[in-house]
């Protein structure tokens, strides 16, 4: 509940006196693993053994026939010696926690469980040592002083119970980053100089290592397939069910699932680089941030135990004033019971506990939370802008068309384009080559290369001068005025207009022809936008690409607005017009040069497939680079909030009904009195309550 609090072992938040949850989580974590499970396991089972025996002698005494087989005095000695270790032993973490909570002026659901408890355990230790104490108004009509040891008891058993629930549940939240802990295999098999392999641990791999695959087994870190191919089920890492293929230059996942094929690969990133690791420890940051909503909470808390201690107060006077004989006894009973029923667990409890199963539930969706904010934010937002390339693209440009002018052949473009290419680290520069290989196009080599930003590239060429790049990289060289030129631009503006991108060719001063190069769409593209523009949100695409292309692609999906040609530095700016406008901007984008406009937006959602600043800069990262991840991120988040308000109201309403009725404003209708054993029962099973429906989030399914 408050991250901010660190300790180098297990214990109690001095805040609100909860358990402290591990920082890192380990794959074998179970509830046997939790040491303040384990105790409070321990501690309760004692105290119900003592417990048991002393409710059956405490309702003997009240039947006709059984109250005489022991003396009021002896009942007493033996009901505070069973007592008496189930308060001082069974709750001594709450005394402790109590403790605290005055210590630090920060007053929790313990300063009412201590002060409830520990006044009515210790009414009983004086009333059986010294009854003599006592006046009149504390006698019942018998003349003897009524006992509370077996209350106290039985509270400090119930708050145990409802500890032990209560951290079993929490437990529960923690097993999304378990199973994700669980997918990384224990070893590696690294391959020897001679071809064989050693099955080594999974800390003794680097990177650089070369490892083998076989069939069923989990990928050790991330890598590129080197030899050989199969199919990976990758559902456990990005939330797609199907298995994707993969064969030599092929990037996988860490903690993935081979299938029937076998395959070499060279290990990239492991140990906390890995992907896994990532995504482990973005979940686990997010589980303990705290959302905005959680300020309400904060708010409550801050006055509600001074506030609930008051109106035991009042309770006490009240019933000492007016009430029937013997007044301060129930005036006792009655502020216990306020004190015991009033206890904010639950209202604690309303917003962490939903925050941290929806965090888990994301990561099982391929949907990562850095902070509980953004699922907060992601709701409201209204306008979401969608970087092109990489994002509503697949981020693999392609070499899709080749026009060769009068008197030159598509061969010789080719070669010479890919020979300039070939030295360029432009996306664009790798289709090209990666085009003329596969067409069986010899790619030769370049000398005195240049790399003309915001032009081309120009270079040596089998003894001719060459150049690859735009319009205004043809006129420089003198190639703009060649006779084919114009006929050239006229098919550049129809290649444009099908969302191609266009590279002028020349060599030794004459145009050569043109290549196109397409970055297709990705297949779930229309789908996800048409979702959330169902939702009501505002597509917003912005590219650096030139009108022609950003138009062609806009134009087959549910985009409203399309801003073009725009420098990477210009696109944060774009973001805080739109902000300006009064919008709730979300910004969707996966390269580094988004990275400013993903940490400008009221929510930043970056590709899991782009880089690691774009990760950095973001709120919300779609481990799959598929848009459909907004859509069950925002229908997440919506069934979050929902959640969590739920958890609210049910906690408000608790105390706003439980506190009347144990100050026993029923009383002078129906005599019915709260009984603090009651009110012990009731506030544990809230606290369970919250946490359930917290839980339900597990069960969370999203349309797409």
């Amino acid at each position: 509940m408050h991250p901010q609090i660190v300790r180098d072992g297990p214990g109690a938040c001095p805040i609100c006196g909860m358990a402290l949850e591990p920082r890192d989580a380990t794959p074998d974590a179970t509830d046997g693993g939790n040491p303040e499970l384990r105790q409070m396991q321990r501690r309760l089972w004692i105290s119900a053994a003592a417990t048991v025996p002393l409710v059956v002698l405490a309702m003997a005494a009240m039947l006709p026939g059984l109250g005489h087989l022991l003396a009021a005095r002896t009942r007493g000695i033996v009901e505070l010696a069973l007592a008496t270790p189930v308060v001082v032993w069974g709750g001594w973490p709450f005394f402790i926690r109590f403790r605290d909570s005055l210590r630090n002026r920060s007053p929790n659901m313990f300063t009412l469980i201590g002060l409830g408890v520990g006044v009515a355990y210790l009414y009983s230790v004086v009333a059986v040592v010294a009854p003599g104490l006592f006046p009149a108004a504390f006698r019942g009509h018998d003349g003897g002083v009524a006992l509370y040891a077996e209350p106290a008891a039985v509270i400090v058993t119930l708050v145990l119970l409802g500890q032990v629930l209560e951290l079993r549940a929490r437990a529960r939240t923690g097993g999304a980053i378990r199973a994700l802990l669980r997918l990384s295999p224990a070893t590696a098999r690294r391959l020897r100089a001679d071809g064989d392999d050693d099955e080594v641990p999974l800390a003794d791999v680097h990177a650089g290592d070369r490892l083998r695959v076989r069939p069923g087994e989990s990928l050790p870190v991330d890598g590129i397939v080197e030899q050989g191919s199969s199919s990976v089920d990758q559902s456990m890492i990005t939330g797609e069910p199907i298995p994707v293929g993969k064969q030599a230059g092929d990037r996988v996942i860490g903690g993935t699932i081979n299938g029937n094929g076998m395959f070499v690969m060279r290990a990239e990133r492991v140990g906390a680089d890995t992907l896994l690791a990532q995504i482990v420890r973005m979940v686990s940051e997010a589980q303990r941030s705290r959302a905005p909503i959680q300020k309400l909470a904060d708010t409550v808390s801050a006055v509600f135990v001074p506030a609930v201690v008051a109106a035991a107060a009042v309770t006490f006077v009240v019933w000492a004033v007016a009430g029937p004989s013997p007044r301060l006894a129930y005036a006792l009973v009655n502020a216990i019971a306020v004190l015991i029923i009033a206890c904010p667990c639950a209202l604690g409890l309303a917003t962490p506990m939903s925050i941290t199963v929806a965090t888990g539930k994301g990561a099982a969706l391929g949907v990562l939370f850095r902070n509980a904010e953004a699922i907060e934010r992601l709701r409201d937002v209204d306008t979401l802008v969608v970087d092109k390339t990489g994002t509503l693209t697949e981020g693999k440009p392609r070499l899709v068309s080749v026009v060769a002018s009068p008197g030159a052949t598509e061969d010789e473009l080719l070669a010479i384009a890919a020979a300039l290419e070939r030295g360029s680290e432009h996306p664009l520069a790798a289709a090209v080559v990666a085009g003329a290989r596969d067409r069986g196009v010899t790619v030769g080599d370049v000398g005195e290369f240049r790399a003309l930003t915001g032009k081309g590239v120009t270079g040596t060429v089998a003894g001719r001068a060459a150049a690859a790049g735009n319009r205004a990289l043809m006129a420089e060289i003198g190639a703009a005025d060649d006779a084919s030129a114009a006929a050239l631009a006229i098919k550049a503006d129809e290649l444009r207009a099908q969302g191609q991108t266009v590279m002028f060719v020349a060599a030794a001063g004459r145009m050569l022809g043109l290549l196109g190069v397409a970055d297709p769409v990705r297949p779930q593209t229309a789908a996800a936008l048409r979702a959330l523009a169902a939702d009501g949100l505002r597509i917003v695409m912005i590219t650096g690409d030139n009108r022609a292309t950003a138009d062609a692609v806009a134009a087959s999906l549910p985009i409203a607005e399309v801003i073009a040609e725009v420098l990477p530095a210009q696109k944060a700016a774009e973001v805080k017009r739109l902000q300006a406008a009064g919008r709730t901007v979300a910004m969707a984008g996966d390269g580094i040069n988004d990275a400013p406009a993903l940490a400008t937006a009221d929510v930043g959602i970056a590709m899991g497939t782009g880089t690691d600043v774009a990760m950095q800069s973001a709120g919300v990262t779609l481990v799959a680079g598929d848009l459909r991840g907004i859509v069950r991120a925002r229908a997440l988040s919506y069934a979050t909030m929902t959640n969590i308000r739920q958890n609210l109201l049910f906690a408000f309403g608790y105390n706003a009904l439980g506190v009347p009725i144990a100050a026993g404003a029923l009383y002078p209708w129906f005599g019915v009195l709260l009984s603090p054993m009651i009110a012990a029962a009731a506030m544990s099973v809230s606290s369970v309550s919250v946490i359930a429906n917290a839980l339900r989030l597990q069960r969370f399914r999203s349309v797409l």
